[in-house]
């Protein structure tokens, strides 16, 4: 999975039979093949994710 910022609409077809289409602007979590096609594209860009911090002590 990859957080995206999408910077123009793009269409996402995960199938044949299916087509999931991203608005310009949207912010989202996406399946990390959506995401390298659409930065590929020129129509995403990759973001870093806001999540918390993993493992480790303090």
């Amino acid at each position: 999975m990859a957080r995206v910022r999408f910077t123009a609409d793009y269409d996402y077809k995960p199938t044949r039979q299916c087509t999931i289409g991203y608005k310009a602007g949207m912010e989202l979590t996406v399946k990390r093949d959506c995401a390298d096609k659409a930065i590929a594209a020129g129509k995403a860009e990759e973001i870093e994710t806001a999540g918390r911090a993993t493992g480790g002590s303090e």
